[in-house]
């Protein structure tokens, strides 16, 4: 378990746009990609808002053939690994192609599919059904196209974790290195769920924000007025690569993997733990893992997702790690400026902070305006911050109590 772990490419699509440029400028500008739906009308519901992926076509990176037999999320996951490998410079195939493997996180999968193949079943029956409905639907199809798609024979992986998938993709993918069984992994998330069946599931548990007049003020972590989170869709991964291996071919290097934490609340199967006790466990497990003491640590990108609960019980996890450090530590919430991406919020997440490591820049917390009083760290309100970052948490928090924390930090 001694091999070091770096990385040496990444790809983004988000609401904000497509490519990292283009993310990490809007992000670092505190601009907001919540609007009211378009992909179907919303007006029946109480929130009628997301973050949707405007300017996305397929064909662009993926044969016409291929793209209209995947739902959205695998779309996404096949784009965005292309992008991350192109970012790398890596070239695989023939003698190393069993030494590179892939790892992508989804909460559900390909709803949208799922929705039309019933709608389909009950107005035509089950011969009008696609052959296709599976193979473009269920959640480990975008690991599986994305190794297709890169001749990829290494070990192949989706984890269903709810909003924890993307970081536990990550965090599978780092293991999995770190003994030996890969030298590369593409590791990440990526989700496309603003249907009326899931916005509908969302607004009957009162999970979503209603603020549907003013949707860029929508999302607000730790915001005293915040009323719940924006749902979202996009895609995040990261090339994974063992250290020598990026280093005999010259790679260029972000950051490095120092240490990853998983734990369960084992409380309820949507709210977290009120004291945030297994949260600050994984957030441990993660520092011991990387052999970094908390005051190392400079920069925490909080799961953040704009709910009472969610964002108070992280805020007294944190404080219960960090103690006194916690009050200087700068922590934001890119869920401000995203939405929740669910599934894939680990893996953009994760992308947010490896930037920050490399562009000493902490993107904002925005609309932050009437600060909770049982919030009362430095959330980077409203406006990004020029910081000397050495090491940071990237946080994940999911339905069923599941916690995911990876630790970045500075190569040396």
């Amino acid at each position: 378990m001694n091999r070091r772990v770096v990385i040496t490419g990444m790809g983004a699509i988000t609401p904000l746009g497509i490519g990292l440029d283009r993310n990490w400028e809007k992000i670092c500008n505190g601009e907001s990609g919540i609007g009211r739906i378009t992909n179907f009308d919303p007006s029946p519901f109480p929130s009628q808002i997301a973050g949707e992926v405007h300017d996305f076509d397929p064909l662009d990176l993926i044969n016409a053939k291929f793209a209209k037999r995947m739902d959205t999320f695998i779309q996404y996951a096949v784009a965005t690994a292309m992008m991350a490998v192109e970012d790398s410079g890596l070239k695989i195939g023939g003698s190393n192609a069993d030494r590179m493997g892939v790892f992508i996180g989804t909460t559900w999968g390909g709803i949208p599919v799922y929705e039309r193949g019933l709608k389909t079943l009950e107005e035509k029956g089950y011969k009008k059904v696609s052959p296709f409905l599976l193979p473009s639907a269920i959640p480990n199809l975008a690991a599986s196209q994305v190794a297709i798609h890169l001749k990829a024979t290494g070990p192949n992986a989706c984890s269903a974790d709810a909003c924890a998938a993307g970081a536990h993709s990550i965090g599978g993918a780092f293991r999995i290195i770190q003994r030996g069984d890969a030298d590369v992994m593409i590791a990440g998330g990526s989700e496309a769920l603003t249907t009326p069946l899931i916005l509908g599931a969302l607004c009957n548990i009162n999970a979503l924000s209603c603020r549907n007049k003013e949707p860029e003020k929508a999302s607000r972590p730790f915001d005293r007025d915040r009323d719940g989170f924006v749902l979202s869709e996009g895609a995040g991964l990261l090339v994974l690569e063992e250290l020598n291996h990026a280093l005999s071919r010259n790679a260029r290097i972000y950051a490095e993997i120092g240490g990853y934490g998983m734990t369960s609340d084992a409380y309820h199967i949507v709210s977290p733990h009120p004291d945030g006790i297994e949260a600050a466990r994984c957030m441990q497990i993660a520092l011991d893992d990387a052999g970094v003491h908390p005051e190392d640590v400079d920069y925490i990108n909080a799961h953040g997702t704009s709910t009472v609960y969610n964002d108070r019980s992280e805020t007294l996890a944190i404080k219960k790690v960090f103690g006194e450090h916690a009050y200087k530590l700068v922590i934001s919430s890119n869920k401000s400026m995203i939405g929740h991406l669910m599934g894939a919020a680990g893996g953009i997440e994760a992308v947010f902070t490896v930037l920050t490591i490399c562009n000493r820049t902490v993107p904002p917390t925005i609309n932050y305006e009437n600060p909770d009083p049982d919030c009362d760290l430095n959330y980077v309100p409203n406006v990004a911050k020029k910081r000397e970052v050495r090491a940071a948490l990237s946080n994940s928090f999911g339905f069923g109590g599941v916690n995911g924390s990876i630790l970045f930090k500075k190569y040396m």
